[in-house]
């Protein structure tokens, strides 16, 4: 009985979803979206909850927010998931973190994943060289099996900031150039290098927790992008943050497009 009202329960959701986004798509929606999942270590404080179990909600809020920007049609979600600077943290805090990407990396190759049901592309952008062996080869793995996927993108940003990226970006550019001159670098041969460059601009930035900083993420690829800064902390993310973050994108969408077009 519990478990068919409970299957009741997810198909009027379902619906109302369907319904929901049918009236947000008579609007501009936005293509790329992009996360900064703050505030795990928060929540699992904040609820008495083991180390490591603010991680686990969060990757299960990660999930949902897929799920939605799938069924809206949203072609592009980067996340920052371990920045660079995230290796300062205690050693066994960084082991166990590692531990826990590793599982949910390899979970993403299961049959019954949503990667596989919503036909995700993976990526993860960054400094691949700094993860253990383990961690790097499970999202080489990913990153293959995925590779012909292409109805949504999902760009992992891990061992990632983005002066990282620019400066990477820079010397790819100086080594393309090194037979020739390389005074006559210009904007596209940085940008064709940024790791990013395989998706477009992010339309909207979202930060959980209240924070507006931007903690060395995107800075290259962020200028014209519209920021968002809900006070839930990562776990509690739901529909309702991102059905706002959406609307507000829509309100000042022309005014945006016009700014675009005079740089």
């Amino acid at each position: 009985m519990g478990g068919g009202i409970r299957q009741l329960l997810e198909q009027v959701h379902r619906l109302s979803r369907r319904s929901l986004f049918r009236v947000l798509s008579m609007g501009p929606l936005p293509t790329h979206l992009a996360f900064i999942m703050d505030g795990n270590r928060r929540y699992a404080k904040k609820r008495g909850l083991e180390d490591g179990s603010g991680h686990k909600a969060g990757f299960s809020a990660l999930m949902s927010m897929l799920q939605y920007c799938y069924e809206l049609g949203i072609k592009y979600v980067t996340v920052y998931a371990f920045s660079i600077d995230n290796f300062r943290r205690k050693p066994e805090e960084v082991q166990s973190l590692m531990d826990l990407m590793l599982e949910k990396i390899k979970s993403l190759l299961d049959k019954e994943s949503i990667v596989h049901e919503y036909g995700i592309r993976v990526y993860f952008i960054g400094n691949l060289g700094l993860l253990n062996d383990q961690v790097r080869a499970a999202a080489e793995e990913v990153m293959k099996a995925t590779a012909k996927n292409s109805r949504v993108v999902l760009l992992v940003c891990v061992a990632y900031n983005s002066t990282d990226e620019i400066v990477q970006a820079v010397k790819r550019s100086c080594v393309e150039k090194a037979d020739r001159d390389v005074e006559r670098i210009q904007l596209v041969d940085i940008e064709e290098n940024m790791q990013m460059s395989v998706a477009p601009e992010p339309d909207i930035l979202i930060r959980s927790s209240g924070e507006t900083r931007l903690s060395n993420f995107l800075l290259w690829q962020t200028g014209n992008s519209q920021l968002f800064s809900p006070d839930a902390l990562w776990p509690e993310i739901g529909l309702r943050h991102l059905v706002w973050a959406i609307l507000n994108f829509q309100r000042s969408h022309s005014y945006l497009e016009k700014k675009k077009k005079q740089l």
